[in-house]
């Protein structure tokens, strides 16, 4: 049986690393295959529109157009690569999903959140993660690792985003943790934690689940 598992968050908020720890936990300790798969990517078509939407110095799309942008992405990963690895009974790890896809474009951006959710359930093709951790953290000290990464990260400069204004990044992490208390699968970590903390915390969740 598969199981579908998203992390989401602000910039700097640790979703790599813990899904890497989480990943290394399912297969070492429970057995399981696991596949990680990332958004905006996962797929050759995907890949060429992330550069699209995260690189400096590409032009900036407009909210709309960047919209279905990420939305094309998701449509062509969920087809291609996430539901044929949940049918084959594989734990799928995505690096966001459309929850990302409300906080940014809808409480980020302004958009009609209405539109956005219809849009969703679309490209993901009524798709649902079972589990989604929401690792929460202040804006000031996710934006403050994000870029300390980024400084040190040699490949593109994937920083379009966090470099937006401080209050855009306000309204991501306040329709985060919005649509959080409404969604009973999102389950909200301390991202300020230790690591090993954050992880701790994440495996008895995913313990609750598939004992």
């Amino acid at each position: 049986m598969g199981l579908f598992i998203t992390f989401e968050g602000i910039e700097g908020c640790g979703k790599s690393t813990q899904m890497a720890l989480l990943k290394g936990y399912l297969a070492e300790k429970k057995g399981r295959e696991v596949l990680t798969v990332r958004e905006p990517g996962g797929t050759l078509l995907g890949e060429k529109v992330r550069a699209i939407l995260l690189e400096s110095g590409q032009e900036a799309p407009d909210p709309w157009a960047e919209l279905f942008l990420y939305e094309a992405c998701r449509a062509q990963l969920v087809s291609k690569v996430i539901k044929p690895a949940l049918s084959a009974g594989k734990v799928v790890i995505s690096d966001r999903f459309f929850d990302s896809t409300l906080a940014y474009q809808g409480f980020g951006r302004g958009l009609d959140r209405t539109a956005i959710k219809r849009l969703n359930a679309i490209a993901a093709e009524g798709l649902v993660p079972d589990i989604t951790f929401l690792l929460d953290c202040r804006v000031e000290e996710g934006l403050e690792r994000a870029f300390s990464r980024i400084s040190s990260s040699s490949g593109a400069r994937e920083d379009r985003f966090e470099r937006e204004d401080i209050e855009f990044h306000r309204r991501v992490r306040d329709g985060f943790l919005k649509t959080a208390k409404r969604e009973r699968r999102i389950k909200v970590i301390d991202a300020c934690a230790e690591i090993s903390t954050v992880h701790k915390e994440i495996c008895d969740i995913i313990d609750g689940v598939i004992g």
